[in-house]
């Protein structure tokens, strides 16, 4: 009985660990959320990092670095598809901002948190690349940005 107790135990903890809010993601949606941004974005000449991922419900945000770039990515999830929203510095991770980008209060205190409590145990100098990201790009409905002026990544959009 005594391994049963056990295996019941650890089923409950992790229950209650899936169940508990926002938290970096190492399961199935991170997975497709990296995969998403690395094939929109990663290049030979410019290798794309995406971590943490925190997710919460349909709502997720990456942190990102390319180069001596980085910011932060907004994502929501459609059926079973994520698609980007939006990219952003330092506002991703503020719960006043998440709210004037859709996210109800208490989606958007959860989230902040998540999201700082996921970068803490990253290099500073990756941290400072996700807070450089200058303002808000809005993608369009595909998840891509607009045509930026002298724009020459080979970025889709």
């Amino acid at each position: 009985m005594k391994p049963l107790k056990m295996w019941l135990s650890a089923a409950a903890l992790a229950a209650a660990f899936a169940l508990s809010g926002p938290a970096m993601a190492d399961n199935a949606d991170a997975g497709a959320i990296r995969h998403l941004m690395m094939a929109q974005f990663d290049r030979p000449d410019a290798r794309l990092t995406v971590e943490p991922v925190t997710v919460h419900g349909s709502i997720a945000v990456a942190g990102w670095a390319q180069g001596d770039m980085g910011g932060r990515a907004l994502l929501r999830r459609h059926g079973d598809q994520w698609r980007l929203v939006l990219c952003s510095g330092d506002a991703l991770k503020q719960a006043a901002s998440l709210r004037q980008f859709g996210l109800t209060a208490e989606e958007a205190d959860m989230m902040a948190k998540a999201v700082v409590e996921a970068e803490a145990g990253l290099d500073p100098a990756l941290v400072t690349k996700f807070s450089a990201f200058d303002g808000v790009m809005m993608m369009n409905e595909e998840g891509n940005h607009p045509p930026l002026k002298g724009h020459t990544s080979g970025h889709r959009g």
